[in-house]
């Protein structure tokens, strides 16, 4: 199997899907947290997805990482590449688990993920697939500057595509400075945020 890089941020560790991480992928998957990514699923249907998000590493040479609180190892979520087959394009994904939501984990991860694709494998542009109802992660997507893509084509005719900035947009930029800047407000514990939970 080829060998799944780690990365690192402030507070998480984002490593290859295990076995053990399993349990907590179900409790999401098979629950109203997954709505708007085709569920909740069955245990069978979760364990199939499961298996896949291991074996996209394996065919694509990418995946989804499983993201990991670093001070106590716990998973926290999800977040990576995406690309089953049929799928228009690649694909920046991710899912936080429900009791994990509203601490910015979901931006920092998919910040670094989105790093790692554009400047260690060349990737020049992505999209993230939404389900239209589904406004935390089209909050989300805009946050890290990803835009609608009117013309792009869509998975089913059901979903919205957003576009992420390229590479060459994005280093340096003021958008990647205002991204960093709240990560670090996110994991400043005084930091509390007001309103809606975002991630």
């Amino acid at each position: 199997m080829n060998s799944i890089p780690t990365l690192e941020t402030r507070r998480l560790v984002l490593r290859g899907p295990e076995p053990e991480d399993y349990p907590n992928f179900k409790a999401t998957f098979t629950s109203y947290r997954a709505r708007f990514m085709g569920g909740p699923l069955n245990p069978y249907e979760s364990w199939m997805l499961y298996a896949a998000e291991i074996g996209h590493w394996q065919i694509r040479g990418y995946g989804m990482w499983m993201i990991h609180d670093k001070a106590t190892d716990k998973t926290l979520g999800m977040a990576g590449g995406w690309m089953p087959a049929k799928w228009p394009e690649r694909e920046i994904a991710w899912v936080i688990w429900p009791d994990a939501a509203g601490h910015g984990y979901a931006l920092e991860a998919v910040h670094a993920a989105r790093r790692y694709f554009y400047r260690e494998r060349g990737w020049e542009t992505a999209v993230s697939y939404i389900d239209p109802k589904n406004l935390d992660s089209i909050r989300l997507a805009e946050r890290l500057g990803a835009k609608k893509d009117h013309e792009a084509a869509t998975i089913d005719g059901n979903d919205a595509v957003y576009r992420h900035p390229a590479p060459a947009q994005l280093d340096g930029s003021q958008l990647a400075h205002g991204i960093e800047m709240e990560i670090g407000h996110y994991a400043d514990p005084l930091f509390k945020p007001k309103g809606w939970a975002l991630d």
